[in-house]
């Protein structure tokens, strides 16, 4: 069967697009290998009438939903990869089975890469976050750390002094920001800790303090890293997408990518704020952008 799109991707944008896919009446497969970015989340924010959900609970009432439209099929495994022959995508997912697709939504999200510090993990996603706009309520008027390799260490600093006025930069040995950045810093009390950090010390997830290779400790209850980015799979790139600066697959406004037929929406993007309302509206846009180009081509 020849199928009308194949989401590849179980997350807000992937179910969403599902979901409107599946009220246009079109013939859907959702492939979802459930190895989420956010797992190590216990709450979600920032999204309407679902402020504080744990993530998975999220998928299962969204795939409840999905299960009132027939022509949606959810196929809970990862898509090996994707070829284009003859203006029909072919999907090979790891059972070992194809499928065909007239079109085809990347909504496979990124990877993080964590910055090399001993124990790190054990604070991600419980007392130590990637974005403000989802976590900075629950720490606000804490004393808090920004932990940065790279440049937007700046920006992000000033976003998440939003939240609170006890706050340092940790560069982990980096020198990343300029003179000028660490001065205006400094002037709004925010102290930069250039030096590589031993360990984070705490219990349970909650950090209590922050160790430097130099002896030095200082109190914490928690902060915001900035991880590196990387697509969680390279189909986008197997395909010939263009990239963007970021490493995201570029789109028009209509979530189309430079391969004709081929839709790109949610952190696969790479293109700004990671929130699950974001995703799940680029997911819809993605939807109705094919769903338009189904009619078109219906009617040529």
């Amino acid at each position: 069967m020849l199928l009308d799109c194949a989401v590849i991707g179980g997350g807000p944008a992937g179910l969403n697009a599902s979901l409107v896919l599946g009220r246009s009446r079109r013939k859907t497969i959702l492939f979802d290998d459930n190895n989420p970015r956010n797992a190590v989340t216990s709450e979600s924010h920032g999204f309407i009438t679902r402020d504080g959900i744990n993530p998975q609970e999220l998928k299962r009432i969204a795939q409840e939903e999905l299960g009132n439209y027939p022509d949606v099929k959810i196929e809970k495994q990862r898509v090996l990869s994707v070829a284009k022959k003859n203006g029909v995508f072919q999907i090979t997912a790891e059972d070992g089975g194809t499928h065909n697709a007239k079109k085809v939504i990347l909504a496979t999200g990124f990877k993080e890469v964590l910055p090399d510090i001993q124990s790190i993990k054990e604070f991600y996603g419980t007392s130590l976050f990637s974005c403000p706009f989802c976590d900075g309520w629950e720490l606000r008027d804490r004393p808090l750390a920004v932990i940065s390799e790279n440049q937007p260490a700046f920006h992000l600093a000033k976003v998440v002094s939003n939240w609170t006025d006890n706050l340092i930069v940790c560069t982990n040995g980096k020198r990343t920001l300029s003179a000028d950045e660490k001065g205006i810093l400094e002037s709004r009390g925010i102290k930069v800790y250039e030096e590589k950090i031993r360990s984070l010390i705490g219990e349970k997830g909650f950090l209590q303090k922050i160790e430097f290779d130099g002896g030095e400790a200082v109190l914490r209850d928690g902060g915001f890293v900035l991880p590196e980015w990387e697509q969680a799979t390279d189909i986008g790139i197997q395909l010939g997408c263009n990239m963007n600066e970021r490493g995201g697959i570029e789109t028009d406004s209509w979530k189309r990518t430079t391969v004709e037929g081929l839709y790109a929406c949610g952190d696969t993007l790479m293109a700004g704020p990671s929130q699950l309302i974001l995703a799940a509206g680029e997911g819809s846009m993605a939807a109705i952008s094919i769903n338009g180009a189904l009619i078109e081509e219906k009617f040529m």
